[in-house]
């Protein structure tokens, strides 16, 4: 089977030549292209544009070339007071990288080139973005299961015209290109010819500084990461020890923080919010994006919100909490009666061996409950248990594992410790992680 690239294609210009000159390579190489057109359905020529291209690869694809065409149509609608460029680029990236696993590969090309770089670069200058906003946009990037290249950021605009001219590429013409309600638009056709009459070098020199950004943010991610590194740990980031840190590097960190507790979004504002506010003593709560942020005792936590996985559907029917289950081997056993899943992780010492897992059971708490918190310890409360350790009401959700009417696991505290192995036994580590 031969190897599979995939090329974004509008119709439009740019991704034409880029789509024909991939296609050119790709002959060379034993390769096959697939043309990966989403059909928006926001223009009255969007069937226009999509018959256009079938033609176009048909017609490549007669000729020798090793092109072959894939479409989807969006069914969903932006929602009112959504902007219809932020959703459409949202739905296409999804449209796209569906496609794209469907037809075999995990690599999708895109046609952005320098003059797009540099707008990009003053779009978000002008909406007052950070070093990632300046970073415009990468030419390799990860997510969504594909690795998305940008072969062409150091390609000007005049380029790729030529490269159209010479190859005599038919294309289309997006009408909304024209309307200046969309801010790139009315950078692209108000601003750009008079910054380009002054400063001839404009398109070069913006890209130079996007560059220049991009470095830039990849030496305070790794900062922020070592600062976060001393300063966090599973259950959270330890504000005294955050604080510690110099202004400056205290903001960095907390944005390397949050960006890996998986919030869609998470504003300036807030983080400069925080950076005064988590000082402060006593619990208190942020409202983010996907979670909740938390601060408890010292500690700041961050739980998932409406919209993240697991969460139960609003307005459905509660589902019955699970009561038994057998732990076999180390992974994720998922429990959506209890909105979360039991994590088993294989350990050398400190784990419950295996043999107590085969079978068993999930209770709520009723009171009464015994747990001993290290070997030599006494036999204390669930209660006063989560007073000493100090754990959240929050993290003591989940269910309680028994095995045999002995009590082997309680979230926010781990294992009893009258369940722990002898050496040579093979042992599971256990961890609850709500979806909540």
């Amino acid at each position: 089977m031969r190897g599979v690239v995939a090329v974004a294609c509008s119709g439009g210009r740019d991704s034409t030549a880029l789509l024909h000159a991939t296609a050119r390579a790709a002959k060379a190489q034993g390769l096959e292209v697939v043309a990966l057109h989403v059909h928006h359905g926001l223009s009255q020529h969007a069937d226009a544009w999509l018959s256009h291209i079938e033609q176009q690869c048909s017609a490549w694809r007669d000729a020798g070339l090793p092109v072959r065409l894939a479409t989807r149509r969006l069914t969903s609608q932006p929602r009112r007071g959504d902007s219809v460029e932020a959703w459409a680029r949202s739905a296409r990236y999804e449209a796209l990288a569906a496609m794209a696993l469907e037809a075999g590969t995990d690599t999708v090309l895109l046609a952005h080139h320098q003059r797009d770089q540099a707008e990009t670069f003053l779009l978000q200058a002008l909406r007052g973005g950070g070093v990632a906003g300046l970073s415009a946009m990468p030419e390799r990037a990860l997510h969504s299961g594909i690795t998305w290249l940008r072969p062409w950021l150091g390609q000007s605009s005049a380029a790729i015209a030529h490269y159209v001219r010479d190859h005599r590429l038919v294309h289309i013409e997006d009408d909304s290109n024209a309307d200046a309600r969309f801010s790139r638009n009315r950078l692209r056709l108000e601003v750009w010819p008079s910054l380009t009459a002054a400063f001839p070098q404009a398109e070069q020199a913006l890209c130079d500084a996007a560059r220049w950004a991009q470095q830039a943010r990849r030496i305070l991610v790794a900062v922020g990461t070592e600062d976060v590194r001393r300063c966090a740990d599973e259950r959270g980031l330890h504000l005294a020890a955050w604080a510690e840190l110099d202004a400056d590097r205290r903001v960095n960190a907390l944005r390397v923080w949050l960006s890996g507790q998986g919030l869609r979004s998470v504003p300036s504002s807030l983080v400069q919010r925080l950076q005064h506010e988590l000082v402060g003593r006593g619990p208190a709560t942020w409202d983010v994006d996907g979670g909740t942020l938390r601060r408890y005792r010292g500690r700041l936590s961050c739980i998932a919100g409406p919209g993240a996985a697991g969460k139960a559907t609003a307005g459905a029917a509660p589902m019955a909490a699970e009561s038994a289950l057998s732990i076999t081997r180390a992974g994720r056993y998922r429990l959506p009666g209890w909105q979360g899943e039991l994590i088993a992780r294989r350990v050398t010492e400190g784990g419950v061996p295996l043999a107590w897992l085969g079978h068993i059971e999930l209770r709520q708490r009723q009171g009464g409950e015994q747990f001993q918190a290290g070997l030599g310890r006494p036999l204390r409360s669930l209660k006063k248990q989560y007073q000493a350790a100090g754990v959240p009401a929050w993290e003591r959700e989940g269910p309680l594992v028994y095995s045999g009417g002995q009590l082997v696991f309680v979230p926010g505290l781990g294992l009893d410790a009258r369940v722990i192995g002898l050496p040579g036994q093979a042992q599971l580590q256990l961890r609850w992680q709500s979806a909540t």
